[in-house]
Order: structure tokens, then C-alpha cells, then sequence
């Protein structure tokens, strides 16, 4: 099937039109037309090649929203119209240990990401897949998720990515009424972990550098905010959160977040994929504490968060962009000039060339 979407040819290169194949739908398969795409930071990264080398051309999104338009002859759970969602995972093992538990994140034999992977299935010319900055996509029904309809379905489209690489650890370590969870970092995660902490039960305090994101935050759903770089503040705080959820993206000192926790509290890195610039043993032992990391969910988890989103009507706070703006976009999220999160409204694919 001709697709038209957005690549880029290097690590230099803006993005630009670009026309390509998406396979026919197989038995299994599900063929949508794209609506929404969000832009999630590892877009940017991996477009540079700054995650190692990226195979181009390149066609960026794992945040896609869209309608049903053909489903194979073995799909039972959707059907022409349906409003879907894909995220970061169209294929995997399928029977290893996490695939049999529907961890499907964790795959050990490596899952295909929506975007850059080895394309296992094949049916069109290129060897690697392409996202989601595009009009369509051909996905395997299991990897399909269902977009409750009352939902906006720009603004749930971040949710594929923000939503559930935040949903997931808060779900994982039984987040809920009667304790204090910290959300450390106000961006595309940290505003989606705000608004899941506190449709969980939780007593939610953003943790932030910037005392000028204290208003957001509460508008949020915070019901303290307490600035890092206040040291009295923070020694107030010490020993006073059972759970904190990290969004920070880059390398950073943790001790003083650790020290944040009771025993046995646990803070949970989701936000820094490089080395952490300092851990010191003593938070850890003397309290039994702990610190782990989380990925996204698994297809169930995400189906599971998007059913919530659904009850409590939790989306994505967004910013729409035309795909002929997707340069200047990428350019404002580096510089952290967006809330919280970009969708590209793929309708105005059709509005020529940047």
C-alpha cells in the first residue's frame, strides 16, 4: 500500500516528504489511517543518531492515533472505524518468558519497535520500520489498542508513550490512597505522572527545579510542590515519601531524591537513558531503600492504562502542530519550549511540501 509520510535521510537532515511502502494486510493484520502522531523526545534522538547509528531514511512517531480502515480475515477484536492506538511496540517474541506474561517490553528476544527496527515481517522494500509521521500503517492486531472513544483523540495520542511509560511503574509498585508520591521533573512524563498519582488516590507533590512551574503543577492535579534547589525546604522533606517517580532526562545526582524517601520507600527512573552523574550506598542502606527503572507497559498494561484515562478522563495537555512544522518542533523540545507534549495533525500531510 503507497504510504506518504515524513523522513529524514541523516543525522543532518531536517524532515522531509517521503513516499514509501506499508505491507498489504495479512490475516492477522490491521491497516489504519493515521490522525494524530505525538512527538516524544526519543523521535529526536534516534532521527540524529544520537542513541547510536540510525538506519535511514527514517520516518519518526510511536504516539498514533487513527481509524480502522481494513482488517485481515483472523482479526476478531477490531473492525472498520474503530478509533486505535499503536505505541512503541509492533511485534515480538511472542513466547518467551515476558512475551507469555504480556510483558512484551521486556521480550527477551528482542521486540520491534515501531520505528528504526528490523522489519521481521517484511512485504514492502525497506528492511527497517517506519512510524507513525505518516497516513497510514499495516500493524499486527495484537499490538492494536483500543482508544476509548470519549477520549480526544489528539490529546490521548501522547498517551502511547508519556502515558504508559508513567502509568506502568506507578501501577508496578502499587501506587495509591494514603501515601505521598513525589513526581520529580515537570515535562511530557512528569505531567502525565502528576495527573495518573493523583487519579490514583495519591497525595501528589511535584518536585521541580523552577519555582514558575509551581502554577502548573498544581493546575495538574498537584497538592504540594516543593523546589529542589530550596535546601531547607528539601530537609523538611527528608524522610517523608513512600514513592518517587523520576522523569529528570538527563544524568543527575540522585542522593538528594534518595534521602526524600522512608524506609523503604523506592524512587523509579524513567526519564535518564545515560549514566547517572552520582549514587551513593549510604541513602540505600540505611533506610532500604531502593531504586529501579521502568519501561513502558506491556499490550495488556496499555490497554489497561487507556481504559483508565478513559474512566477518569485523563489525556495528554498538547500543543497541535501541521507535519510541515514537525523541524521548528523538534527544535522547541530540546529547548523545552512546549506543554506539555507536540501532535502532528496528520490531515495536513495533503498540504504540500515544507
Amino acid at each position: 500500500m503507497h504510504a506518504h509520510g515524513y523522513a529524514t535521510h541523516s543525522a543532518t537532515e531536517a524532515l522531509g516528504p517521503f513516499d514509501f511502502e506499508r505491507r498489504e494486510p495479512r490475516p492477522q493484520d490491521v491497516a489504519i489511517e493515521i490522525q494524530y502522531c505525538g512527538i516524544c523526545h526519543s523521535d529526536i534522538h534516534t532521527a540524529r543518531s544520537e542513541w547510536g547509528k540510525t538506519h535511514y531514511p527514517f520516518v519518526p512517531g510511536h504516539e498514533i492515533v487513527g481509524r480502522v480502515t481494513a482488517v485481515g480475515s483472523e482479526v476478531t477484536r477490531f473492525k472498520a472505524g474503530d478509533l486505535v492506538g499503536v505505541g512503541c511496540l509492533v511485534d515480538s517474541c511472542g513466547h518467551c518468558e515476558s512475551c507469555n506474561e504480556g510483558l512484551e517490553q521486556y521480550c527477551e528476544n528482542g521486540w520491534t519497535g515501531t520505528y528504526g527496527s528490523e522489519d521481521k515481517i517484511g512485504g514492502t522494500p525497506h528492511t527497517h520500520t517506519f512510524g507513525g509521521y505518516s497516513d497510514r500503517i499495516t500493524v499486527d492486531e495484537h499490538f492494536v489498542l483500543s482508544i476509548p472513544e470519549n477520549l480526544d483523540p489528539a490529546a490521548a495520542a501522547p498517551l502511547l508513550c508519556a502515558g504508559i511509560t508513567t502509568y506502568s511503574p506507578l501501577k508496578h509498585w502499587k501506587v495509591g490512597a494514603g501515601q505521598k508520591v513525589g513526581v520529580i521533573g515537570l515535562g511530557g512524563l512528569g505531567h502525565m505522572g502528576v495527573k495518573f498519582a493523583r487519579a490514583m488516590g495519591a497525595h501528589v507533590v511535584m518536585i521541580t527545579t523552577s519555582p514558575g512551574k509551581a502554577a502548573d503543577a498544581e493546575k495538574l492535579g498537584a497538592h504540594e510542590v516543593l523546589i529542589s534547589k530550596d535546601a531547607e525546604a528539601m530537609q523538611a522533606a527528608m524522610g517523608s515519601f513512600d514513592f518517587l517517580l523520576n522523569t529528570i532526562p538527563v544524568g543527575h545526582d540522585v542522593d538528594p531524591y534518595m534521602n526524600l524517601l522512608k524506609r523503604d520507600g523506592a524512587m523509579v527512573i524513567v526519564g535518564a537513558v545515560e549514566p547517572l552523574t552520582r549514587v551513593n550506598g549510604v541513602p540505600f542502606i540505611f533506610k532500604r531503600r531502593t531504586m529501579a527503572g521502568s519501561l513502558i507497559g506491556g499490550l495488556p498494561e496499555t490497554q489497561e492504562m487507556l481504559d483508565f484515562c478513559g474512566e477518569h478522563n485523563i489525556v495528554c495537555d498538547i500543543e497541535m502542530i501541521d507535519m510541515q512544522d514537525v523541524n521548528a518542533a523538534y527544535d522547541r523540545t530540546v529547548k523545552g519550549d512546549v506543554k506539555y507534549r507536540f501532535v502532528i495533525d496528520m490531515a495536513t500531510l495533503k498540504n504540500g511540501a515544507a
